[in-house]
């Protein structure tokens, strides 16, 4: 048998990892380890288990206030251990965390090979986003497979001199999506979106490290008009577990409970369940902008870059970037203007796959470890 180990370390990471998992495991050949390094704690074990999944090993290593040093440090030392004590053919991260690249820096000290699910993605700017622009440019420097979601993905490695075992999937987070939106069929409503009722609903998520401080007050600011403007309107907010990001926002919004519904993190299930019934999404986030694109949701990008360029041309998002002005007019626009707003929708052409890149990984691996 091959041993396989997948690495997540964050919510994100867990959900576009799971499929992965999923498809490994149906395979007598492959021994598949689940390992959570614990940069993110409940918010990662949970979103695993929206899928069934429990890992295999969880380094744990997640403390208050950690520090870009702690975490990559951690898990360097962590995910070295386990591989030392534990024989791997392939390790496979995601995406662009510390995890990430600590855990493929393990690896590559190793001599064991490391599969980069989501490579290629760039903003082409190392301090949009931070860190996670340079934690996939070094992890992609230590590749031996990479997973590319799109062609202008692909396109990036092959600027950068990358040759071979580029491979082009679509993103395992519609995947995901699509997995979900089948068993939510059988799941009932959230409680608070019996809150809700007939009202437009805008779903809010903000947490980028770029964003913290004023400029988070400013997209609080930009949701204070569009409630003035519109006083129908109810934006749902699920709070980050970060204290810099949930006490800004819960103090910026305190005096606007009638349009305001704060929640903790909702679980995956429950957070594609709301991207569905929002009149569109206020988001800085990189992976709502693939699954928004999939379920025909108008996005707006509340940075001043995307590494999904994909996701504006051809789906469903608009980059709005900071500015309270440029987040209030357009949202209102979004609110008050269907014809604008229709077609938003209509220039979506699908661009980060069919809900097929998990098979499309393992059938490479499959042929990888022969």
């Amino acid at each position: 048998m091959k041993n396989i180990t997948c690495v997540t370390g964050t919510r994100p990471e867990a959900i576009k990892m799971a499929p992965v998992i999923l498809e490994l495991k149906k395979n007598p050949d492959f021994n598949v380890t689940t390992l959570a390094t614990g940069q993110h704690t409940d918010m990662l074990r949970q979103a695993l288990k929206d899928f069934g999944i429990t890992a295999d090993v969880d380094l744990n290593i997640m403390k208050q206030a950690q520090t870009l040093d702690y975490i990559t440090s951690s898990v360097l030392q962590g995910v070295g251990k386990f591989l030392d004590e534990n024989k791997q053919d392939l390790i496979l991260v995601h995406g662009d965390t510390s995890t990430t690249f600590a855990a493929a820096l393990a690896a590559f000290y190793r001599h064991i090979p490391v599969g980069h699910v989501e490579a290629g993605l760039r903003s082409h700017n190392l301090a949009l986003p931070f860190p996670e622009e340079a934690n996939r440019i070094l992890t992609d420097g230590i590749t031996n497979l990479f997973f590319a979601p799109t062609d202008g993905d692909g396109e990036n490695l092959r600027k950068e001199g990358k040759s071979e075992n580029i491979f082009i999937t679509g993103n395992t987070v519609i995947d995901a999506l699509y997995d979900i939106l089948e068993r939510r069929k059988n799941m009932p409503e959230p409680e608070y979106m019996q809150n809700i009722k007939d009202r437009p609903m805008i779903l809010m998520t903000a947490h980028r490290r770029e964003s913290w401080g004023k400029t988070l007050e400013g997209i609080c600011a930009a949701v204070v008009d569009i409630i003035k403007e519109r006083g129908d309107v109810l934006f749902l907010i699920p709070l980050h577990k970060n204290p810099i990001v949930r006490d800004v926002i819960k103090t910026c919004l305190k005096d606007f409970n009638n349009n305001v519904i704060f929640t903790e993190p909702l679980n995956y299930p429950e957070f594609v369940y709301a991207m569905n019934k929002s009149a569109f999404i206020l988001s800085d986030s990189g992976g709502v902008q693939e699954e928004a694109s999939a379920i025909n949701k108008p996005v707006l990008i509340m940075r001043t870059l995307s590494e999904r360029p994909q996701a504006i041309t051809h789906g469903t998002c608009i980059l709005v970037g900071t500015e309270r002005k440029n987040i209030r007019e357009e949202a209102l626009k979004i609110l008050n203007n269907s014809e604008y707003r229709a077609s938003i929708i209509a220039k979506n052409t699908m661009p980060f796959g069919n809900g097929t890149a998990s098979k499309k990984i393992h059938d490479v691996v499959k042929k990888f470890l022969k």
